[in-house]
């Protein structure tokens, strides 16, 4: 099949044959930013300690790299007294945590489960406490700015998220990398970045946690997912999100 994929097209109305790439040598863009994973993936601004981070090249980094993000949002939206930049920043913070989530369901966890001793009890340990956190980001995600629950549902559901994220990178993805190859785990890193681009943007938290179900369900979900991404307000800065916005909601 694939090298069937790879034969000569002819392209009407030119004097041209087309050859497509073959996969092994396409760059492998991080969803809706500028920024292209290919033979090594980017480093943050050297000249901003708070944005610098190791290269993304292993399923631990990107992960990691995914949490400090995710971290980095919350602390905007409490920090600021704008209803209008906190909702922008809610929207990145739910865009963020919802794909992150269905990403590592797809790919960390299974790898777990097949790769690590007890690693069948770490990952149903970890869907567990992703389903509390869809359903508190749920919450969060129909709030607005000047409701009185909005900035207490967020840190409840950023208390429960911190001990999770703290029990994955001290923990989980510790073992996970002792049990893999620096290629795999490369494999692995691109595979997640990969996943996030087609998962929902949005918390569904009736929706599977396991594969193959839950990838066919967010390929149903997301296109919906990213359409009203649309006509939403985005933070005004260079960081991974939605490839349109307006300033509306």
């Amino acid at each position: 099949m694939l090298r069937q994929s790879l034969r000569p097209v002819w392209l009407k109305g030119s004097r041209a044959w087309l050859t497509p790439m073959p996969a092994a040598r396409m760059g492998i863009s991080r969803p809706y930013s500028e920024n292209v994973m290919s033979n090594s993936l980017p480093k943050r601004s050297s000249d901003d300690p708070a944005q610098t981070l190791p290269p993304l090249d292993s399923i631990s980094a990107v992960v990691t790299h995914d949490h400090r993000q995710i971290e980095r949002y919350y602390q905007k939206i409490i920090s600021s007294k704008e209803p209008a930049i906190q909702r922008q920043y809610q929207n990145a913070f739910v865009w963020e945590l919802a794909r992150h989530a269905v990403a590592e369901e797809l790919v960390v966890y299974p790898s777990l489960e097949t790769g690590v001793d007890d690693g069948k009890a770490m990952a149903d340990k970890d869907r567990a406490e992703h389903q509390v956190t869809k359903e508190q980001l749920y919450k969060f995600q129909n709030l607005k700015p000047g409701d009185s629950d909005f900035i207490p549902t967020l840190e409840v559901l950023m208390k429960d998220l911190k001990m999770h994220i703290k029990n994955e990178e001290e923990h989980d993805l510790v073992k996970l990398e002792k049990a893999l190859v620096p290629s795999r785990s490369r494999r692995l890193a691109e595979q997640f970045e990969m996943t996030k681009s087609f998962t929902p943007t949005r918390s569904h938290p009736s929706a599977p946690n396991k594969p193959p179900f839950e990838t066919a369900v967010g390929l149903m979900t997301a296109p919906l997912d990213k359409l009203r991404d649309i006509f939403r307000s985005w933070p005004q800065e260079d960081t991974p999100k939605p490839a349109a916005g307006s300033p509306g909601r």
